[in-house]
């Protein structure tokens, strides 16, 4: 019985590196071109999300990978980045091999970064998704509070994200931002579905602060009792 080949044998003049002879020749696997596996689809598609004022100084930022691993390196990435966009009109900009989408607002400069691969408009509607959740919490209307002390009394006329605003409610800031993207990955894009879990948020909070107060009265009134016991 004949015995079967592993691979076939080249035609003759085929192939500058041949198998020996009679010995059988793997088939020969094609180089991947350089930078191929960094083009593969990921979920992680931002790089960092930052709020600059009108002088280029950080308000809010998040870094999702290490790039800039330092906060020196971040701060000088963003002053560049605050020096090639601040004086112009554009929204999107390419700079040391990241795409960066950004968007003014009266005293404010807010930019999403991604890698150079990355899709433009997926990041722009982060973008988009961030200052328009912003602004919503804005116009909660005077009188509304956040259970993290935020401004109480806002204008309702007021449409745009500013920088005193911003400053007197970071931690809403971040809870708004901590909902759109988490880690890198984007959860969200749509401004209606963030605001919703930001209100569950806070009518949780609040009802779990009330709670905590019932249980520490109800505490004080045993304690007084058995004094007077």
């Amino acid at each position: 019985m004949q015995r079967p080949e592993a691979w076939p044998r080249p035609h003759p003049g085929e192939g500058a590196a041949a198998a020996p002879a009679g010995g059988p020749a793997p088939p020969a696997r094609g180089r991947e071109p350089a930078g191929l596996r960094l083009q593969e689809p990921s979920l992680y598609t931002i790089k960092a999300v930052f709020i600059l004022d009108n002088d280029g100084h950080r308000l809010l930022a998040k870094y999702y990978d290490d790039t800039f691993p330092s906060m020196k390196e971040q701060m000088a990435f963003e002053k560049n980045v605050f020096n090639k966009t601040s004086r112009t009109d554009s929204e999107i900009a390419f700079f040391g091999g990241m795409t960066i989408v950004y968007k003014s607002s009266i005293d404010l400069f807010l930019y999403v970064v991604g890698s150079s691969y990355e899709n433009e408009l997926m990041l722009m509607s982060v973008l988009t998704c961030l200052f328009e959740s912003l602004n919503h919490v804005l116009r909660q209307g005077p009188g509304f509070s956040w259970p993290w002390g935020g401004s109480r009394a806002v204008s309702a006329f007021r449409k745009n994200v500013e920088k005193r605003w911003l400053l007197e409610n970071m931690d809403g800031a971040f809870l708004v931002l901590d909902e759109i993207v988490d880690g890198g990955v984007i959860l969200e894009s749509d401004p209606q579905q963030v605001i919703q879990k930001v209100n569950f948020r806070a009518d949780d909070s609040g009802l779990t602060e009330h709670s905590v107060a019932q249980v520490l009265q109800s505490a004080k009134e045993q304690i007084k009792w058995s004094l007077l016991k």
